[in-house]
């Protein structure tokens, strides 16, 4: 069977992903083809494309287009329960009661029409609409290999749920439990993210980046979040507001009322104010970990018990500090995080909940490399419009690249197909060697340009892993913070946080022979098979996709080095440095 799962419905991170007889065949998200990042308000057309092309499936073949977004019915408690928590919004409230499939229905109209530019016969190929947080929950379950599992997500919201719980058993999800707008845990932490001077929806991971260096007892941010005795009513009138409650900045409405204004004082609009809002971010960080441990032990609890693990998704999975704390648990022997678990993922969840459905057995997500790849050929290409620059083809392009991190320079490295998800994992990456002082700092300034306490991230060869890291849990995807040994962090101190923690991902010679093979040799000239590996972008753009894309960065950034496949880019100023 052939499954074409397209997400977007929420207005940002349209994706599409292909599995052909329960294999993912392709995925990518849509920003990365439109340069536009979270592609918002957009459906996913070049993503779709590629998908189909690369996997040499014309339109006409497509069995079933899966959509992680269905009708939801007026005897759910979904809805019924939107309204009343939205009573102080009466035409949301009557809404949601009267007219509660609105949005359902123009997004099958936006689907309908994508398929007709792409080509797809809907007289045979079906529409499979998933309730989003099933999609969420299929992506980690069925993605996952486990047989059985407690199912957990937490995200925004879907149609009306915003956080799930079920068992995932034989290849059937069912649910145990869920929360439905406003009470939405992530919801509560993108009010805060928003409240700091992030963007919602984007800057989560910096609120996360930021509260390792505040105090979390300054204040109680557990009232916001309203978690007791196993419910969550979250203070509508502080976050998660709509109509007139919130708190308007400059004409815009905010995601917070003008009540939390006045508790917390004026927003942070300075990026280099820190006081008091390490403290705001460390108490929303903790609120958020504390309400979802409780609630898992909850929920999940006699089902942790009888299998020892969990599978994790929705955009409140991206929480690495989170996902160390589950991991912690005694109950939890293994856990495992969609790593694309945002609504990008849900493209991949909504095909695979289908396809299980008919029959196909969903094969294990072993890695993300699911995007375009493009040879040397087309990056010499991409190459000519690009003057002030030289290539060289390279023999041994590990050794070439290792010589050049542990001389202390950063690298750009460009290899095979691209990422599926937010993190760059070896494929279209930025590097620097974790042991050089002063590393971190110097690709924040002169590269990527970010908030100088946001942390960079190690891969690490599975070699060193346990050593690393005190564990041999499986960590290929970037998904889990870990405590760093203490005879490991002065060794490799630029990819520690300042909590003493790594987002590591462990790397494999079958996930990535080239990407191992540099690890490798760093490890033979440095003693240390560890690179500081951040996503090769820049601040405020998607990762990129093309060679041109990466030529981008490069010439845009004081980037002494690129490698692209089998070519040395450099700069003229660069060459014999």
């Amino acid at each position: 069977m052939i499954v074409l799962g397209l997400s977007g419905a929420l207005g940002h991170d349209p994706s599409a992903a292909l599995l052909v007889d329960g294999e993912t065949v392709a995925a990518a998200e849509e920003e990365r083809f439109v340069r536009d990042k979270h592609a918002r308000n957009r459906m996913p057309l070049e993503a779709a494309r590629y998908c189909l092309e690369d996997a040499g499936v014309s339109p006409a073949r497509i069995d079933a287009v899966a959509f992680p977004y269905a009708p939801i019915s007026i005897f759910s408690p979904a809805r019924w329960h939107y309204a009343w928590r939205h009573w102080y919004a009466p035409d949301r409230a009557l809404d949601a009661i009267f007219n509660g499939n609105r949005r359902y229905r123009r997004n099958r109209a936006r689907v309908t029409a994508l398929g007709g530019e792409l080509g797809i016969d809907w007289s045979r190929t079906d529409f499979a609409p998933v309730e989003h947080h099933l999609a969420h929950a299929s992506s980690a379950y069925h993605l996952s290999g486990f047989e059985a599992a407690a199912v957990l997500g937490v995200d925004g919201k879907g149609e009306y749920a915003t956080t799930f719980f079920g068992v995932g058993e034989k290849g059937a999800i069912n649910r145990i439990h869920e929360f439905y707008d406003p009470d939405s845990l992530s919801g509560v932490y993108g009010a805060l993210t928003e409240y700091l001077g992030f963007e919602m929806l984007d800057g989560e991971y910096k609120l996360m980046g930021m509260a390792p260096y505040g105090d979390p007892s300054r204040f109680d941010f557990a009232p916001l979040v309203g978690c007791t005795d196993g419910d969550v009513r979250v203070d509508a009138r502080l976050v998660n507001t709509v109509g007139f409650r919130r708190y308007r900045d400059k004409g815009r409405g905010r995601y917070f009322g003008p009540g939390l204004v006045e508790r917390l004082g004026p927003p942070r609009r300075d990026e280099a104010a820190d006081e008091p809002y390490i403290h705001h971010a460390a108490a929303m960080q903790q609120a958020y970990e504390d309400a979802c441990l409780e609630l898992i032990e909850r929920y999940l609890g006699d089902v942790l018990a009888d299998t020892g693990r969990l599978v994790f998704a929705g955009g409140g999975a991206l929480n690495v500090k989170l996902n160390k704390l589950i991991l912690d648990r005694d109950d939890v022997d293994e856990l495992f995080v969609q790593p694309a678990a945002g609504d990008a993922g849900t493209a991949l969840g909504a095909a695979t909940y289908v396809a299980n459905r008919s029959g196909d057995p969903v094969r294990p997500m072993t890695h993300v490399y699911l995007g375009p790849a493009y040879s040397s050929r087309e990056c010499r290409e991409a190459l000519a419009s690009y003057p002030g620059l030289s290539a060289r083809e390279l023999d041994n392009v590990p050794a070439c690249a290792a010589d050049i991190l542990a001389a202390g320079h950063p690298l750009a490295w460009f290899q095979g197909r691209m990422e599926f998800g937010p993190r760059a994992l070896g494929a279209r990456s930025i590097l620097g060697c974790p042991s050089v002082p002063g590393i971190a700092a110097r690709i924040n300034a002169e590269i990527k340009y970010r908030e100088r306490w946001r942390p960079f991230c190690p891969s690490l060869t599975d070699a060193v892993a346990a050593d690393i890291l005190g564990t041999d849990h499986p960590a290929p995807f970037m998904t889990i913070a870990f405590d760093v040994t203490e005879s490991w962090r002065s060794r490799i101190p630029e990819v520690v946080h300042v909590d003493g923690t790594a987002r590591a991902q462990v790397v494999t010679r079958s996930a990535n022979p080239r990407y191992y093979a540099l690890l490798g040799r760093l490890g033979a000239l440095t003693g240390a098979p560890v690179v500081l590996n951040t996503s090769l972008n820049r601040r405020g753009e998607p990762i990129a996709c093309t060679p041109t894309d990466a030529l981008d960065v490069f010439v845009g950034s004081d980037l002494g080095y690129l490698v692209m496949e089998d070519l040395l880019i450099t700069k003229e100023a660069t060459q014999g440095a």
